[in-house]
């Protein structure tokens, strides 16, 4: 009996790492500023990394503020809609990631509780292309809109 829970365990845990690095954003994506829209102001996440952490996804994210400061933040949890801790983003402490089909996700960032953007993420049918659309306030409490297009490294 112990013999048949362990192997049950452990083909569980693989199909939780498979079904993670099947999502199409898992991997290396670097900013296409040239097909990005940017306001003014908005700091701008250059990379993008997203890799299996245990049955989690890990997000880390570097950037540039607007005045060429670097930014650094990381993430990990699951795509289920819930909210799980994110470090470094003065404009949040907690996201959540949610799957809309194949090659979408919405995403939730939150500060004290309170929703400060939304975001929708859609993979390119080729998987080469990650276009995310953000609205929301920034950390000083800024309105703002943004389209960033990622290119898989």
């Amino acid at each position: 009996m112990k013999t048949k829970t362990i192997v049950m365990t452990v083909a569980l845990c693989f199909v939780a790492v498979a079904v993670a690095f099947a999502n199409p954003n898992m991997g290396t994506w670097k900013l296409n500023e040239a097909k990005s829209k940017f306001p003014p102001g908005v700091t701008k996440n250059t990379t993008v990394v997203y890799e299996a952490a245990g049955d989690s996804v890990k997000v880390t994210v570097d950037g540039v503020t607007a005045d060429g400061k670097p930014t650094h933040s990381e993430w990990t949890g699951k795509f289920d809609g819930k909210d799980y801790p994110l470090a470094g983003d003065p404009s949040a402490d907690t996201r959540s990631y949610k799957t809309m089909g194949d090659r979408n996700m919405e995403l939730t960032n939150k500060k004290g509780g309170k929703i400060t953007s939304t975001g929708k993420i859609a993979v390119s049918a080729d998987g080469k292309t990650r276009t995310v659309t953000v609205s929301g306030t920034d950390a000083k409490g800024m309105k703002m809109e943004y389209t960033a297009v990622y290119d898989k490294q």
